[in-house]
């Protein structure tokens, strides 16, 4: 950080760019997880390129390395119950994580069957940037289920859950509840 930036300062104005909150499934042989995550974003149309950072003590960081793939699952602006549930590693029970059922996609990651939309991805490359890795995906599959499409996505501002900023000495990698553990 600029020295004579107060970290208050900038932790508020990297707070207020607009994210998406979604859940990252992510899978290496029967071992399965599912993530909260705001760092998402498309990067490129040809090949369709989707990146997520992760930190790199996640669980989900190393069943991506793995595993070769990951989902993202887009949820309902009216349901953001599941991302609280998500910012731990999630206990697998069959074919649910934490109690949410998921089937699994043509790259073998994880989609939640109640998610409005989703994209599943081939790892294509990752990016190392200090206390995350960008993973970026080609996009293998994607689509909308039950009446997603009529549905607005989550974001970050419909919670009260803050990731990113500043890394603060001795309080993790942001304020609020740290979404990358999983």
């Amino acid at each position: 950080m600029p020295e004579g930036v107060p970290v208050e300062v900038a932790n508020k104005v990297l707070w207020r760019i607009p994210n998406v909150l979604c859940l990252i499934g992510a899978a290496s042989g029967e071992e399965w997880n599912g993530m909260t995550a705001s760092w998402v974003t498309q990067v490129a149309m040809e090949p369709v390129l989707v990146a997520v950072a992760v930190d790199r003590s996640a669980l989900t960081h190393r069943l991506i390395r793995e595993g070769g793939c990951f989902s993202v699952n887009l949820w309902s602006r009216e349901d953001t119950r599941p991302f609280v549930k998500f910012s731990k590693p999630a206990r697998r029970e069959g074919s649910t994580l934490n109690g949410r059922p998921v089937r699994l996609g043509m790259t073998g990651a994880p989609i939640f069957e109640e998610a409005i939309a989703f994209l599943d991805c081939r790892l294509w490359k990752e990016v190392d940037c200090g206390t995350h890795t960008v993973f970026l995906g080609e996009v293998a599959d994607c689509g909308f289920q039950g009446d997603g499409e009529a549905h607005a996505v989550a974001r970050v501002e419909d919670t009260r859950m803050k990731y990113g900023g500043v890394k603060r000495r001795g309080a993790g990698h942001g304020a609020g509840r740290d979404q990358s553990e999983g």
